[in-house]
């Protein structure tokens, strides 16, 4: 790591908080930390981290609502969020990806699995950045532009999460391609990512209700997956 990355953690047990710190300081990142709802959101907008790992058990505004406001703040929407979840709270894990988080790791995490996590969502924050170094798609009425992280339809932005506009860009890749769920998560992800196939149906709801009519392009494969369909 050159440059290091500035993580801000959201967490407000003391203990996992102090390990955390170690263990993200000993992997070369510098950290900013939190332990309420309104300090995570003062901090997130003052100091722009590269990334959040967000606790979503928090006391005042919790984890889910912080999420919401970060995604709808200018400043601080393009920020990743991996939101750190106790087990079995697969409702909560849903919510948030539907509120925009690109990942989340359940409790208790390794720290291996934990840093591997991070740097894999960096890697492909950091490879939507760089402009043009794909082409265009155009798919119907929409319009991908890879390397701007941009949706157009019928020349209008749609303002996508990051795992939606990736999910899209995966499938109108391949038009008439049919994917599993699992081939969607390992598409975007990488492999061994652990997520609900209920997560994925999250996304293509939240992708056509965006996309309006021009949602139709994307085509369930009953009892396989989905697929954009060819034009």
């Amino acid at each position: 790591m050159s440059e290091a990355q500035t993580l801000l953690v959201v967490e407000d047990e003391e203990d996992i908080l102090a390990l955390l710190h170690f263990n993200l300081i000993k992997a070369g990142y510098q950290v900013e930390c939190a332990t309420c709802g309104e300090e995570a959101l003062a901090v997130a907008t003052e100091k722009r981290p590269a990334l959040i790992l967000l606790d979503l058990m928090l006391p005042g505004i919790d984890g889910l609502e912080i999420c919401r406001r970060l995604r709808a703040a200018p400043t601080t929407k393009e920020i990743p969020i991996i939101m750190l979840t106790a087990c079995g709270e697969e409702a909560d894990i849903v919510k948030g990806l539907e509120l925009g988080a690109d990942d989340y790791v359940t409790k208790p995490y390794s720290t291996k699995v934990l840093l591997a996590r991070i740097q894999t969502v960096l890697r492909h924050r950091a490879k939507g950045q760089p402009a043009n170094e794909k082409e265009e798609l155009i798919r119907g009425d929409l319009s991908i532009h890879p390397g701007r992280n941009l949706v157009q339809v019928k020349g209008e932005n749609v303002e996508l999460t990051f795992t939606e506009f990736k999910v899209l860009e995966s499938l109108a890749g391949r038009p008439g391609w049919v994917f599993t769920r699992q081939q969607i998560i390992d598409t975007i992800r990488g492999y061994d990512y652990l997520i609900t196939p209920r997560a994925v149906d999250v996304q293509i709801f939240g992708l056509r209700k965006k996309l309006g009519p021009a949602g139709a392009c994307i085509e369930t494969v009953r009892g396989i997956g989905y697929r954009m369909k060819e034009t």
